[in-house]
């Protein structure tokens, strides 16, 4: 097993029109470059995920940062009669190198099954992308004790064949603690990543390198907590990577 590399990716989701987006993107592509040239911490790997009206507008402001581009969403089709929707090859042109697929608002919202997701994981990885396969219970799934089986379900069904540490990221995100202020405990996060892990390394010959995040209100006050928790290699942030400084305070819990 290799050391896994720690992920903070922010999942802007509907928000940011042209102005607002570049701004922020720009902002994040300083720091990052300031900190690299500094030399004093070991960045993670971070991405930022903005709407799809602006990925290349965002691209062009992170150009030269170690900042990596991802998008919200793709299709399960290369292409065809599908409007509306964006396929995994044109976020590739763009130069996107992470997709999120399977979020539990996309899965809520749009109906996406498990099989959906595994279609979209499938599609991104044939475009080259890093799909960014999410998972997650509801709170009566929790309530009733059925959590870590609702899991283990979902990684089971909606990761493909073929699925790798070097094409694939889990992100754990616990549906009741999206949006909520809400955040499973140390304990909670622990068991759910640690079940995940031996779900990983029996689905795939490097299941034990692939890494998995931590979602679900997770902020700049938080951030050192999670990141503590034994099996986390990232974050998936919502609302707090809409922030700068809390965004990268997040940036440098996860630095080394």
């Amino acid at each position: 097993m290799t050391e896994r590399r720690r992920l903070i990716a922010g999942n802007w989701k509907m928000n940011g029109l042209l102005a607002d987006g570049v701004r922020r993107a720009a902002a994040l592509a300083a720091r990052a470059r300031d900190a690299l040239a500094d030399g004093e911490r070991k960045l993670p790997d971070i991405a930022i995920c903005p709407p799809a009206t602006i990925l290349g507008a965002v691209g062009k402001a992170i150009g030269g940062s170690p900042i990596a581009l991802g998008a919200q969403d793709c299709h399960a089709e290369d292409k065809g009669a599908r409007t509306g929707d964006i396929a995994a090859a044109m976020l590739a042109e763009l130069s996107c190198r992470y997709v999120i697929v399977g979020h539990s608002e996309r899965r809520a919202g749009h109906g996406e099954t498990d099989a959906v997701v595994r279609a979209k994981a499938e599609a991104a990885h044939r475009a080259g992308l890093i799909a960014v396969v999410c998972v997650g219970e509801s709170a009566g799934e929790r309530k009733a004790g059925k959590h870590l089986d609702v899991i283990a379900r979902q990684i089971e069904a909606s990761l493909p064949p073929g699925v790798a540490a070097a094409n694939t990221v889990v992100a754990y995100e616990p549906v009741w603690a999206i949006g909520t202020g809400l955040n499973a405990t140390a304990a909670d996060i622990a068991a759910a990543h640690r079940h995940l892990r031996l779900r990983l390394s029996a689905f795939s010959r490097d299941g034990a390198d692939i890494r998995v995040l931590y979602g679900g209100s997770a902020n700049a006050r938080n951030a050192a907590e999670i990141l503590a928790v034994p099996g986390v290699d990232g974050c998936l942030v919502g609302g707090a990577s809409l922030d700068v400084d809390a965004f990268w305070a997040m940036v440098l819990a996860a630095s080394s």
